[in-house]
């Protein structure tokens, strides 16, 4: 069992279309669009029993939660505002339009985007304030109080832009410098999951889902004239059903894996793609070659580090074989990763290493056009240590990242390969039929 938790944004509120800078200021009240867009999120939702559901305090957040709370099931307790939940606090800077911040306060607006840790505001009254940080400590504190009251529960979370992105980071440590990094749209889902307290095992089920509003994948930020990659894994398995561990072995896609790709194909059909990379195993050039078919000529390059972790003498076994064959060895695998030597295989470091170099070779190439889209299909083993360093975790931090077969991940350089990458989206499933929770046999790693 495990607490999961649901985190949505607030709706459109009316400061957000004015792109106006909201922080903890209670003035902006939702559109008609963020209502609107809030039933959908209850729609959504329900059908799941949640064993509590807090929200911030502010107004624009309560809104949303209350509107979502009307559409879920009988049973779902009422919000409770929560003041862990509160916004960022940028007093200098609210109420004004975010182009006259610009213009006013370049230099801290520039460390805001690029090096938002170090961002500081001088108060009024001559304090230093650091925004990010003390929002990323807040985060911190809602967690130590929350889980402690959940454990093995299903509750929901309303906030904000700023807040989720610091719940998201300090739930499994992300060093706050990576707070630009993560995307958070109006009325976006993120499913997180938690082995037990915070600092124990926590998994990113899934981040920024929108297809529930009509948006099967975020728009680009404001600027952006780089790159995006949809990282996708490849569909099902004969042995990823069976739940053996296939590594290296060229497995190929089963009846259902074939069926996955095909949705996942209509699920990209309207995205204008580029190129097209995958690994030179079966599994994941097959699931490109299905999505390939609704793109014309765009021709599909392999490339041999994206091939799948090397299990070794595990190959092909079930996990009640390991462990016969190799005592022990499979629980230090589950949870400590990165001391595992497979034997007669690779460990993870070795793996990160070839699978970011890969993923490095592929930025620089596509980077040096602008506004370029493509997608890299991949196995599980891969995306997670690609997803792992993009967010700042390390090998060790590898079962914190779910890739569901045929699951879509959007990653965003917004100037180029320079440009510090953005998660727009990760593990998206919806399209695959099961809603907001990812519900593929993802088997064995």
């Amino acid at each position: 069992m495990a607490t999961r938790v649901i985190i949505v944004r607030h709706g459109q509120s009316t400061y957000n279309a004015l792109k106006m800078i909201q922080g903890r200021c209670d003035e902006s009240v939702l559109t008609d669009k963020g209502i609107a867009d809030a039933t959908t999120v209850g729609k959504t939702l329900n059908g799941i029993n949640f064993a509590a559901i807090y929200c911030s305090p502010l107004q624009r957040a309560t809104q949303t939660a209350q509107t979502i709370h009307a559409q879920l099931g009988e049973g779902n307790p009422a919000p409770v505002p929560a003041e862990g939940l509160r916004e960022i606090d940028l007093p200098n800077w609210e109420k004004m339009p975010k182009t006259e911040v610009a213009e006013k306060f370049p230099e801290e607006y520039r460390l805001w985007h690029e090096k938002p840790a170090e961002f500081c505001m001088i108060l009024p009254d001559g304090t230093e304030h650091y925004p990010v940080r003390s929002l990323y400590e807040q985060a911190k504190g809602f967690w130590q109080e929350i889980l402690a009251k959940h454990k093995d529960e299903t509750i929901l979370i309303v906030a904000h832009n700023g807040i989720n992105r610091c719940l998201i980071m300090s739930a499994s440590g992300i060093d706050p410098s990576k707070y630009q990094g993560i995307q958070q749209s109006n009325c976006c889902i993120n499913v997180i999951n938690f082995k037990g307290g915070l600092g124990e095992t926590v998994q990113y089920e899934s981040l920024n889902q929108t297809e529930h509003l009509g948006v099967k994948i975020p728009s680009f930020r404001p600027g952006h004239e780089g790159l995006r990659i949809l990282l996708v894994r490849h569909g099902e398995t004969n042995w990823n059903k069976e739940g053996r561990f296939q590594g290296s072995k060229d497995i190929p896609l089963n009846d259902n894996g074939r069926a996955q790709a095909a949705k996942a194909q209509a699920f990209l059909k309207d995205v204008e793609l580029h190129f097209a990379m995958s690994s030179s195993l079966s599994r994941p050039k097959e699931t490109a070659e299905i999505i390939l078919q609704a793109h014309g000529d765009i021709p599909l390059d392999t490339h041999d580090e994206l091939i799948e972790i090397g299990h070794g003498l595990w190959e092909g076994k079930l996990e009640a074989e390991i462990e016969a064959g190799f005592p022990g060895m499979l629980e230090e695998w589950q949870t400590t990763p990165e001391t595992v030597q497979m034997p007669e295989g690779e460990n993870i470091q070795g793996v990160w290493e070839r699978a970011n170099r890969a993923w490095d070779e592929i930025i620089e190439r596509y980077a040096a056009k602008p506004n370029q889209v493509g997608i890299v299909v991949a196995h599980d083993a891969i995306n997670k240590v690609i997803l792992c360093r993009l967010m700042g975790l390390q090998p060790k931090d590898i079962w914190a990242i779910k890739q569901g077969n045929c699951a879509v991940t959007v990653i965003d350089y917004l100037k180029g390969a320079d440009s510090e990458p953005i998660v727009q989206a990760m593990n998206i499933t919806s399209h695959l039929g099961f809603g907001v929770i990812d519900k593929t046999a993802a088997g064995a790693l």
